[in-house]
């Protein structure tokens, strides 16, 4: 086995080879975060896997993300350098459960969150990701009632902050941010009094009643750079505080639990990343039909700014 620094030598001549780009999640582990050209959240990722003009696409996320990227740019080829990252949460919906779901609410708006299947995707009208949720669901006209998949959470959340009465919300959840509980962050909140509670909005809504902030992972790392505050205690996985020691010197974060650690993100190794750019597999594709219907909730999505 290669060491760290081989490794990450191999990786960047591989890359240079197969004119390929690497796109990392900020839950990522470091090394792998280091080695990407481009980290960030959801909607971040998804502009850019959709713009680049790489040959090949390396998604250090999980599945669904990878799908997306395919659906964005199916001339590319996508790596997903282990095939078993994947999402409980994008799990808890199918396309027959939530077909089904359809046909109670026929005047529905189906607004699915990023964490889906490709074939999830293709039956809703619009997608969204934590970053820009509320202006997604500000988009739809009032009146018209939303089923909102599969995040509860997130679903509560938005329709809180958009003060709508006519969202039906999906009974999914993020098994990493649900495991966070209200007793955690006071427990917390008291080693650390005088750091501000950054959250994420797919925690659970006693949670989110805590926060001095509430924001996507983005949306934390702004905040944190522009603040002037120097303590933070962290309500999101593990792998952000990387991204906040590196933006922020000088200012201090302290994750709110140990449990906040997604293993699905941490999957991804860099002797995987090497593995697949030097067997250019594993590939992640979507049947045509599926990353049309697919492409449609997506793009509605990215033209919200």
């Amino acid at each position: 086995m290669l060491e760290q620094q081989q490794l990450v030598n191999q990786i960047r001549r591989l890359k240079e080879e197969r004119e390929a780009i690497i796109l990392s999640h900020v839950y990522q582990r470091p090394e792998v975060q280091d080695i990407a050209d481009f980290v960030g959240d959801s909607l971040e990722l998804s502009r850019r896997a959709a713009t680049t003009d790489a040959r090949v696409i390396v998604f250090c996320g999980v599945h669904f993300m990878a799908e997306s990227a395919y659906i964005l740019s199916p001339d590319k080829t996508v790596l997903l350098p282990d095939l078993h990252a994947g999402c409980p949460m994008a799990d808890m919906v199918d396309a027959v459960a939530l077909e089904r779901k359809k046909m109670t609410m026929p005047e529905a708006v189906v607004v699915c969150y990023v964490n889906t299947s490709a074939e999830v995707k293709a039956l809703c009208d619009i997608a969204c990701t934590s970053a820009n949720a509320v202006k997604v669901i500000d988009s739809i006209p009032a009146d018209t009632p939303i089923l909102f998949v599969p995040d509860q959470n997130l679903g509560n959340y938005v329709a809180k902050q958009s003060g709508r009465s006519n969202i039906t919300v999906w009974e999914g959840y993020c098994n990493t941010h649900q495991r966070l509980t209200r007793e955690d962050v006071l427990a917390a909140r008291e080693k650390h009094p005088r750091a501000l509670v950054l959250v994420h909005p797919e925690c659970r809504p006693e949670v989110v009643e805590l926060a001095d902030v509430v924001a996507s992972t983005t949306g934390m790392l702004r905040y944190a750079e522009a603040s002037d505050a120097k303590e933070f205690l962290v309500c999101t996985e593990q792998g952000i505080l990387h991204q906040f020691h590196k933006r922020c010197p000088g200012k201090s974060f302290y994750l709110a639990s140990e449990k906040l650690v997604c293993p699905n993100m941490k999957k991804i190794t860099l002797e995987k990343v090497y593995r697949a750019l030097l067997t250019m597999t594993p590939q992640v594709t979507v049947p045509e039909h599926t990353r049309q219907a697919a492409l449609r909730t997506l793009d509605r999505m990215l033209a919200i700014q």
